[in-house]
């Protein structure tokens, strides 16, 4: 129609027309590049700790991506080249935040071998809670401050990270450290203490 009312005043050298393909190969792209990131965090984590550290993050860091992408459902918002940029961050960051807690899981896995796993992921917790709040909360801010007055061009990106830091934050806490007692982190034995340095927390009657 806009070419039928302008083609007396101006001439059209080259017309393209963008199809539905374009959108299946961004999905595309955007799938192997996260599963690509999940892949790598997974081999990191896997040579940095154990393999329970391992399948911990990569729990958290699906939950993040998984309700990210329901937030696009949701609200209906565009799911572009920038939206995959905001996925990946996100995946960046809420692995940041959980191998804080999990360096501590493990240094208090060496230090206390005889303290019952729960409490001492809870107390791990306790130890970075502050860290990690406080990193999330100065993040939010100035991703707040973006995106009510940031303008258009960057609204949504700083939208989708807003979310993203905010479920990231609430993973590492309530997800991450939880998980390993799901997959039956292996404690220590009473004669790491010693060799740690540690004092071993006697578990209760009843504890293996």
């Amino acid at each position: 129609m806009i070419r039928g009312e302008l083609e007396d005043q101006y001439e059209f050298r080259r017309v393209e027309v963008v199809g539905p393909s374009v959108s299946g190969d961004l999905t595309t792209a955007a799938t192997i590049g996260v599963l690509a990131s999940l892949l790598a965090i997974l081999i990191y984590i896997w040579v940095r700790f154990e393999w329970q550290f391992a399948a911990g993050a990569i729990v958290a860091t699906l939950h993040d991506v998984l309700l990210t992408v329901g937030l696009f459902v949701v609200t209906g918002m565009e799911f572009n080249l920038t939206s995959i940029a905001a996925l990946l961050t996100i995946v960046g960051y809420s692995l940041n935040d959980t191998v804080v807690v999990y360096d501590r899981v493990h240094e208090n896995l060496r230090r206390y071998p005889r303290m019952p796993l729960p409490i001492l992921i809870d107390t791990s917790i306790n130890q970075t809670l502050s860290r990690t709040v406080l990193t999330g909360a100065t993040t939010m801010l100035a991703l707040a401050a973006l995106c009510f007055f940031g303008g258009e061009a960057i609204q949504s990106f700083a939208f989708v990270m807003l979310f993203g830091v905010a479920v990231g934050t609430f993973s590492s806490i309530y997800v991450a450290g939880p998980v390993l007692i799901l997959f039956k982190l292996r404690h220590g034995t009473p004669g790491d203490a010693g060799r740690s340095g540690g004092i071993g927390v006697q578990p209760a009657r009843g504890v293996q």
